[in-house]
């Protein structure tokens, strides 16, 4: 993933936008950047990488490096940015969220006759950031330029742009699967993925986008430059993972949501008479614990921790490239309570289930400590596909799923024309699923939230709700 926080303002901007993008270090852990523009300095930008050092210690010196009434800055899981160019539209910075998938056929379609390129990164991919600018300026004015991406991408694109002029541009997905928001203060607006980045700097909620909609901010207003489109597929995965639990998308609080989900599971289970006589409920932390809070309250069963999240130097365990390294953090973060879990019948809410090596590590840890059982709940139905709109659940093979390599191993080939059935706890097939995962990672229950119970949770349309890595359905 990745996320992005702008600002204008009649005073200098750096220190906003340093707070402000810092705020969005939980969506990514590579790099992070920033870009400036200043009456007399012009444009600056400076790149770091993040990935053993938080952005705050990267960027500490910015204050003296950097000034201006407007800037952007970026936490990206990918590409370096944000990027400074220089093209006939004028000279601009640039940062963007999303996944583009066709970039060699746009290449290929647009820039292979005329002699274009492009820096190469390593192993010859391309810097996605930079190849947007380059068709944005293939157009008369930013405007027809973005719509031209827009509808040119295979994915999603979501992008600020900093002018030469110390104006910003925002412009939301086609689709709206990410969020753009606008805060506004006495001293200026500002554009941030998420609120409550803002809300932090005194800036109060003032405006969201709606899909493909592009705004321009000075000091002093918010102009309308494209309207918004009718249709909207924001992604569900921001209320039940990835999303902060403080921020409101489309209206709709990420943690209220979660403890809506959570009761929802706890419902279902109630009904069918299932983990019903448990010592705690606790949630996979950090993400997984406001559904197990949810989870609790319905059921009853004491909220508890029975192990603790060292955070103070280990970063998020799904960042790392390497399985090795994404396992060797999850497990040295985690510091047992042996008083509450000794003995105990436990049930765990997980935000997702997506590999289940790390959840595997988890369970053995909990019986290695004396636990009595230990009963796991999947906060989002099984993955059954690699996201392709966004950099999250995207791997190299949707093999590396275990839902769906335990459809491989239940079925072969032929199980994957059964995939909703799989999906659904009701059916044989579903339960065969959730069986056999049991056994493979030594749960003593497993269920997942089914799709309509995540939908009601987070109370918007179907209609309106990307659910493509559980349905396999634009």
């Amino acid at each position: 993933m990745g996320g992005f926080f702008g600002a204008v303002c009649k005073h200098d901007a750096i220190e906003d936008v340093f707070f402000g993008t810092d705020y969005h270090s939980h969506l990514g852990t590579r790099r992070g950047g920033m870009a400036a523009w200043d009456s007399e300095r012009g444009l600056q930008r400076d790149i770091h990488n993040i990935e053993n050092s938080p952005f705050r210690t990267k960027f500490s010196t910015i204050f003296d490096d950097m000034c201006g009434t407007s800037a952007i800055g970026c936490i990206s899981d990918s590409d370096p940015q944000p990027l400074l160019m220089r093209s006939s539209l004028g000279k601009f910075a640039i940062c963007t969220v999303g996944a583009i998938n066709n970039s060699d056929e746009l290449i290929d379609k647009y820039f292979t006759e005329a002699g274009g390129h492009f820096n190469a990164m390593t192993g010859g991919a391309v810097n996605s950031t930079d190849l947007v600018a380059a068709l944005i300026s293939r157009k008369s004015d930013f405007v027809e330029g973005i719509k031209f991406i827009q509808d040119n991408i295979e994915g999603s694109l979501s992008l600020l742009i900093l002018k030469g002029d110390g104006k910003i541009i925002a412009a939301r997905d086609k689709l709206g699967r990410t969020p753009i928001l606008i805060g506004k203060n006495d001293g200026g607006f500002c554009a941030s993925f998420e609120s409550f980045a803002y809300q932090k700097l005194d800036y109060e909620d003032h405006y969201e986008l709606g899909p493909g909609e592009i705004v321009e901010l000075s000091a002093d207003e918010m102009t309308r430059l494209a309207a918004p489109g009718c249709e909207m597929k924001i992604c569900s995965f921001l209320w039940s993972y990835y999303g902060y639990s403080s921020s409101n998308y489309e209206g709709v609080n990420v943690e209220a949501m979660r403890y809506r989900n959570g009761e929802i599971m706890a419902e279902y289970d109630a009904s069918r008479g299932v983990a019903q006589d448990l010592d705690y409920v606790s949630g996979i932390p950090d993400s997984g614990t406001p559904h197990a809070i949810g989870y609790a309250n319905k059921n009853a069963a004491p909220f508890a921790r029975p192990f603790i999240k060292y955070t103070p130097t280990w970063q998020r365990s799904f960042t790392p490239a390497k399985q090795v390294d994404r396992n060797r953090i999850a497990k040295m973060k985690q510091i047992p309570v042996p008083e509450l879990i000794r003995d105990k019948k436990l049930l765990f809410v997980d935000d997702s289930i997506v590999r289940g090596t790390q959840l595997k590590e988890t369970v053995d840890f909990l019986y290695d400590n004396g636990a009595k059982e230990v009963h796991m709940r999947s906060a989002c139905p099984p993955i059954m596909y690699n996201c392709k709109y966004l950099n999250f659940t995207r791997g190299r093979n949707e093999m590396e799923l275990i839902a769906r390599r335990t459809i491989m191993e239940l079925e072969g080939e032929e199980g994957m024309k059964y995939i909703e059935e799989y999906s659904d706890p009701d059916t044989e097939r579903g339960r065969r699923l959730r069986d056999h995962i049991c056994k493979t990672l030594n749960f003593s229950s497993l269920e997942f939230q089914s799709l309509n119970g995540i939908i009601k949770a987070i109370g918007l349309e179907p209609c309106k709700l990307c659910t493509y890595c559980w349905t396999g359905k634009e």
